[in-house]
């Protein structure tokens, strides 16, 4: 490694995919819905690329609600497959973000770590969806930035500028750590913050949910766990 963990006060977090499976999370939402009406499943990672082709589109225009987003990311699949989706399905599939399961490693590491450092989320998500996921991550973050306080969606930089000011802190004092290279790592690096990747597709090929990036990380780790360790807590 090339840096000192001890050098950081802060570690900021982004949330779905990092600390909550998302991808089990939109993989046990679409399957049943292309199932019930009557489309031809595709392969999980198919059907995680064409998620995160559907979510960037319908973030690429005005800033709107991520419930907003994720009713167009449903809709699109409907397209995409040939059905309408009825309505009570795509709003199941927009709330079900609050329900959907943290990494088994995920709690005890936020126990841990936040007995050393402040924590904070910077989360491309709606403050109530985000209400029902911070519920199961069993800490209280000291600073919470989601997508609907700022009113932009990463890779753009305004969770982060946002989150520096909250925290009081330079940017050298602070940790990044993210599963996605696009959203995450690639703005971090653009502003000097120092990055670790949770490459929770260790592995696997693709990229997952999330668009591709060449962006490349300070660190790498597979898991919270071993950041946690390497960290000696």
């Amino acid at each position: 490694m090339d840096f000192d963990y001890g050098s950081f006060e802060a570690i900021t977090f982004d949330c779905y995919g990092t600390l909550i499976d998302w991808e089990s999370g939109i993989l046990g939402q679409l399957r049943p819905m292309l199932h019930r009406n009557g489309a031809t499943v595709p392969s999980d990672d198919d059907l995680l690329r064409d998620f995160a082709r559907h979510e960037s589109e319908a973030e690429s225009g005005g800033f709107r609600p991520y419930r907003s987003v994720l009713v167009d990311v449903a809709l699109d699949f409907g397209k995409a497959h040939g059905f309408e989706p009825p309505d009570e399905e795509v709003t199941q599939f927009a709330a079900s973000v609050g329900v959907w399961p943290p990494f088994t490693d995920t709690v005890p590491a936020l126990k841990a770590l936040a007995g050393r450092f402040r924590l904070a989320i910077v989360s491309n998500v709606d403050d109530d969806l985000f209400a029902g996921s911070e519920a199961a991550l069993g800490v209280n973050f000291d600073e919470v930035v989601t997508a609907q306080q700022v009113r932009s969606y990463k890779p753009n930089h305004a969770h982060f500028h946002e989150v520096l000011k909250r925290l009081a802190l330079p940017r050298e004092k602070v940790l990044h750590v993210a599963q996605s290279l696009y959203h995450d790592i690639a703005p971090a690096r653009e502003l000097g913050i120092t990055s670790v990747w949770v490459n929770r597709r260790t592995g696997r090929k693709g990229a997952g949910a999330t668009a591709p990036s060449d962006a490349r990380p300070d660190h790498e780790v597979p898991d919270l766990r071993t950041l946690v360790s390497e960290m000696g807590l």
